[in-house]
C-alpha cells in the first residue's frame, strides 16, 4: 500500500508515519507538507490513500481534496484533522473524500481506516457518523451548514490572519472578489464585524485560539 501524508507539521507527520508503519508493515509513506505539492506530486506517486489535514498553510485541504478528485476521480482520500464539525465533514465528503477521522482518535482506529479507504471503502469515525447519522449539531453550527466551499476555505484563511491579498493570491482571485466573499459571510453568518467573524469561525472549532493568537502577532 502507497500513502502519502499532507501535513504542514513535520513531528506530526513524522509520528503518524511512525505509528503507521509499525501497524501496517507494507505500508510505503510518502511525507508532504503543503497542499500545492500533494498536487503536484499525486500524479508521479499515485499514491491508494492520500490522509490529508484540512488546515494547510497554502491552500486548503478541502481545495486539495476538490482538485486531486478533479483531476484523478479515483483518489482516495481521508481527511485526517483536528477539526470535527459537522459543517466540516460534509464539505469533505462532497469534495470527494472517501474517510474522515480525527486527530483525537485511537492509533488502531487510524489505521482502519487507512487500510479500509485503501480499499476503496468509506470510513467515517464512529462518533462524528453517529452525530451524521443523528444530525446532532453544536449550537452555532446552524449558521455554517449553508456555506458554500469557497466561502467555508475563505473563512478558515481570514480566520487564520490572511490577509486579503494572500487569499486572493491563493484562491487565484481578485481581492475584491474576496472582500465580496467576507461581506457575504458576514450577512450569511449574521455578524456584523470581522471581529465577530472571526470569534465564530474559533466558536465552531474551525480555528484553535493558538491558531488566532498566532494571527494576531503577524
Amino acid at each position: 500500500m502507497k500513502l502519502m501524508i499532507v501535513d504542514d507539521h513535520q513531528v506530526v507527520r513524522q509520528g503518524i508515519a511512525n505509528l503507521l508503519r509499525s501497524m501496517l508493515p507494507a505500508v510505503a509513506i510518502t511525507e508532504v507538507e503543503n497542499g500545492q505539492d500533494a498536487v503536484a506530486r499525486y500524479g508521479e506517486l499515485r499514491p491508494d490513500v492520500v490522509l490529508l489535514d484540512m488546515g494547510l498553510p497554502d491552500i486548503s485541504g478541502l481545495e486539495v481534496g476538490r482538485r486531486l478528485r478533479q483531476r484523478w476521480r479515483g483518489a482516495a482520500i481521508l481527511f485526517f484533522t483536528m477539526h470535527d464539525e459537522l459543517p466540516m465533514v460534509r464539505q469533505a465528503l462532497d469534495v470527494g473524500g472517501l474517510g474522515f477521522v480525527s486527530k483525537s482518535c485511537a492509533p488502531e482506529e487510524l489505521a482502519e481506516a487507512v487500510k479500509r479507504v485503501a480499499a476503496g471503502q468509506p470510513y467515517i469515525e464512529h462518533p462524528i457518523a453517529t452525530r451524521l447519522a443523528m444530525n446532532q449539531e453544536r449550537p452555532v453550527d446552524h449558521r455554517l451548514r449553508d456555506m458554500t466551499q469557497r466561502e467555508m476555505e475563505v473563512l478558515l484563511m481570514y480566520a487564520r490572519g490572511e490577509s486579503l491579498g494572500g487569499i486572493a493570491e491563493r484562491l487565484c482571485v481578485s481581492s475584491k472578489t474576496v472582500s465580496n466573499h467576507l461581506a457575504g459571510l458576514k450577512s450569511k453568518l449574521q455578524v456584523s464585524s470581522s471581529v465577530e467573524l472571526i470569534h465564530l469561525a474559533v466558536d465552531a472549532g474551525l480555528i484553535r485560539y493558538g491558531q488566532l493568537e498566532e494571527a494576531r502577532r503577524v
